[in-house]
């Protein structure tokens, strides 16, 4: 949403960015009473053990600064869960710094490793966050199109070569994706990796839906592929792997020069993050294990439940292969615009959706996309699909008549 700052007062790099669509669309939800699957915070806390360490680092006393790159034992804790899970190993030492979330990783990351005109290379439609970061950083971003293909996403080869030129500093990569629910193939990763190869890219990795993946899907990490380790910066958090994003606790892993450089910047914006919250979330990482597959069952079921009743009200949804979002087509409910449909299901139907115009660049190209998110407790969802389902019987009726 555009801001209200005065032109005069706000730097010119930040001109056009205002308050996010998060919050303009729980501010919605608040004000009408409607059912919230706009924004991607789940309905229930994270596992019973992480929460219960938490509360005893608070009551031991664990309560002031932690040292800059984190806790140790936490830096450990992601030292041995990125060595088993994704094969790729760091010092828990000098390779891996521990951010308020994800996003100020991503922050600190451009911050540090982009110059002014410098061109970051990014998918499309993309977190809302990555614009604003590159934004800060001074860099210019350079867009790829991601289009549906079937029930996937995918992406031109060709477009992706072009996009990158003499220029491009940095790639910005996520997967699995956000809004989309994609997750990129091997060969996608292997044709992504060659390119930052042969172009000598830096490239920062999102990887905060790292473990919300379905059917049979695994994520694959990019730093893993060959050539790749030394170039490439792998940020996660606890908050959706984990269910708690309230505490934004998330991570940077990579070559000793590259987290150098984003803990240069990072001690300057917020220098560290809540220290019992670090201590429990190690414990997490430790006992990941026992919990993890709970999630992935429960969302896979969630979403299963929500694009199911949506295809029997005639709803048109996109496959999910990782996070908890599912991209629905507003055409199949008679809208071309989904901004206007978000509007009017918001105030006719009750229910609060994303229009994915908000992660784009090019605004048509997303124009008849709304994202939905599924990690809500099953009644929610099904009394959500419920009314949009009552909703598009009425367009339909209403269309006939």
């Amino acid at each position: 949403m555009p801001s209200n700052v005065p032109a005069d007062v706000m730097a010119a790099r930040l001109r056009g960015f205002g308050s996010t669509i998060f919050a303009e669309m729980t501010r919605l939800a608040e004000r009408t009473g409607a059912l919230n699957l706009g924004q991607g915070f789940p309905s229930e806390d994270g596992p019973w053990f992480m929460l219960e360490a938490a509360r005893e680092a608070i009551a031991s006393g664990v309560n002031q600064y932690p040292p800059c790159p984190g806790l140790p034992e936490l830096r450990a804790a992601i030292a041995g869960q990125r060595a088993e899970d994704r094969g790729t190993p760091y010092d828990p030492d000098s390779e891996i710094v521990v951010t308020a979330g994800a996003t100020e990783a991503l922050a600190a990351a451009l911050l540090a490793l982009c110059e002014p005109g410098d061109e970051v290379v990014l998918f499309e439609p993309y977190y809302d966050s990555y614009a604003a970061g590159v934004a800060m950083a001074g860099g210019v971003r350079v867009p790829v199109l991601l289009r549906p293909d079937g029930d996937r996403f995918a992406f031109d080869p060709a477009e992706l070569r072009a996009a990158i030129s003499p220029r491009t500093r940095l790639l910005l990569f996520n997967s699995p994706h956000n809004p989309t629910g994609k997750v990129f193939t091997a060969e996608e990763l292997r044709l992504v990796a060659e390119l930052c190869v042969e172009h000598d890219l830096l490239v920062v990795a999102d990887e905060v839906y790292e473990y919300l993946t379905y059917d049979g899907l695994r994520h694959l990490s990019l730093a893993a592929l060959p050539g790749m380790r030394e170039r490439t910066l792998v940020v996660s958090s606890a908050g959706k792997s984990f269910n708690v994003t309230g505490w934004k606790v998330g991570w940077a892993c990579g070559p000793e020069r590259l987290v150098t450089a984003v803990r240069t910047a990072k001690q300057f914006l917020t220098f560290a993050v809540g220290t019992p919250f670090q201590a429990a979330v190690a414990a997490g990482l430790l006992g990941r294990r026992q919990w993890l597959d709970g999630l992935r069952s429960s969302l896979a079921r969630r979403r299963d439940l929500l694009a199911g009743r949506l295809a029997a009200a005639g709803v048109r949804a996109y496959a999910c292969e990782g996070t908890y979002f599912l991209q629905v087509d507003s055409r199949s409910l008679g809208y071309p615009d989904g901004e206007l449909l978000c509007g009017d299901l918001a105030t006719r139907a009750g229910v609060v959706a994303i229009p994915s115009t908000a992660f784009y660049d090019r605004k048509h190209a997303g124009r008849s996309l709304v994202r939905l998110a599924f990690c809500k407790q099953d009644d929610v969802l099904a009394q959500a699909a419920d009314r949009i389902g009552a909703f598009a019987a009425d367009i339909l009726a209403t269309t006939k008549g």
